[in-house]
């Protein structure tokens, strides 16, 4: 599937990966939500909205004015969070929450990249208080994430900075290819979510994995590769080499708060073809 080594006289090139579902089995931000509420961060009115996000993020996706709607809702949620203490959090639960749920095809896909020579790149819409120290666990040499606006107590303010979603993830990797001299004809790009598309669009070689009922339609319309990541594996269950200490993450285009703290999954709050099960779990959300 992927060159074995890469011709170092040709221009670089890189493997751009979503994060939510295609990376890792679940949202990376609402894996966090329950280490929120025990440092205090959310109440437990917001641990069980989130609990309810994430039942609807394993289900399916949303429209884009049901993820704009979830977007202002996460961010009002984590104004006056310290961007200290949000750290601290996801440093302590880090391995415990997210080494079990990456995709070993995905970490395999990352070692393969490596060792072709091209470079790795995290490109997700949650915050880079989460995205950057996953990133870093997995050998990423970049991520590009959303990025909230902090104040000067260190605090978020609610308003987002930067929001690396859609289109805006396409110009993003369009950005890196021209900084780091990325051949874009060359490079690869991953996602499970047709909001990707452009993203997908910017590269030679576009990649739908998990896809959503959207991007599988875009992708056998345009004879795109569809890959299915089925085994979540804990890297230290991994070949030693997979092991070694990362490289050191850049962050490319934001570093943001987790006040993103679900920006990631915005897309995926709701959608109208959900059974019995999910109709009640919307009420409860709403009268929460």
């Amino acid at each position: 599937m992927l060159s074995l080594v890469e011709n170092h006289s040709l221009p670089r090139t890189a493997a751009f990966f979503d994060l939510d579902k295609t990376v890792i089995a679940k949202s990376s931000t609402l894996t966090f939500s329950k280490s929120f509420y025990r440092g205090g961060l959310i109440s437990r009115r917001a641990a069980l909205r989130t609990a309810y996000i994430q039942f609807v993020f394993l289900a399916g996706g949303a429209d884009h004015d049901q993820m704009e709607r979830m977007r202002e809702y996460l961010s009002a949620l984590c104004k006056g969070w310290n961007v200290a203490q949000v750290k601290e959090l996801v440093a302590e639960t880090l391995h415990d929450l997210i080494d079990p749920i990456i995709y070993d095809e995905a970490a395999s896909l990352i070692e393969e990249h490596h060792a072709a020579g091209r470079d790795v790149v995290i490109v997700s819409t949650s915050g880079a208080e989460v995205v950057e120290p996953i990133g870093e666990m997995l050998g990423a040499d970049r991520v590009v994430a959303t990025r909230m606006v902090v104040g000067e107590d260190g605090c978020f303010t609610g308003e987002v900075e930067y929001y690396a979603y859609g289109p805006t993830k396409a110009e993003a990797v369009r950005e890196l290819a021209k900084s780091e001299g990325y051949d874009l004809s060359r490079c690869y790009a991953y996602s499970d979510s047709a909001t990707d598309i452009p993203m997908l669009e910017a590269v030679g070689h576009p990649y739908a994995v998990n896809p959503d009922r959207a991007l599988r339609r875009e992708a056998v319309a345009r004879e795109w590769p569809v890959l299915a990541f089925e085994k979540p594996v804990r890297l230290k269950q991994r070949l030693p080499e997979f092991r070694m200490p990362p490289r050191p993450t850049l962050v490319a285009a934001a570093a943001v708060g987790a006040a993103a703290v679900g920006a990631g999954l915005v897309w995926y709050a709701a959608r109208r073809r959900q059974a019995a099960l999910t109709h009640r779990l919307a009420d409860g959300f709403a009268r929460i």
